[in-house]
């Protein structure tokens, strides 16, 4: 049996991510009286639903990347370019949440990251492909 544990870490600390993410919307919904569905109101709220939305999205195109780089190429790879990933995003969430001008380091050493593994896995496609 072929196995990825790091991958499959990284994996769970990114849904342990969502998941924190998910709370702290929540918890600015009680907090700024922001009342489902609404999504717009107090501009603490405002951020902390943004946050959770560009992390789900970013999530959403990183793990296939992720998985396929550890498949195709090399687990201690995938796990540490999606530990850079893991925590550029907690880097970018912190400044956001702090002052949205801030965010642009996190936000940019993540997508470096996921363009290392995005590219890691199309060569491992091409390399399969190519025999």
């Amino acid at each position: 049996m072929t196995t990825h544990p790091l991958a499959a870490l990284v994996t769970l600390l990114v849904l342990m991510l969502l998941f924190v993410v998910a709370l702290n919307v929540g918890r600015a919904r009680v907090r700024y009286g922001i009342r489902a569905p609404a999504v717009t109101g107090h501009e603490m709220f405002e951020r902390a639903f943004r946050i959770q939305m560009n992390t789900m999205e970013n999530t959403l195109l990183m793990l296939p990347a992720l998985w396929l780089y550890a498949g195709l190429i090399d687990d201690r790879g995938a796990g540490m370019m999606g530990t850079i990933w893991l925590l550029a995003r907690v880097w970018y969430a912190v400044a956001y949440q702090n002052n949205p001008d801030k965010r642009g380091a996190g936000f940019g050493l993540s997508m470096l990251a996921f363009a290392g593994l995005w590219f890691g896995a199309l060569w491992g496609v091409i390399r399969v492909l190519a025999h």
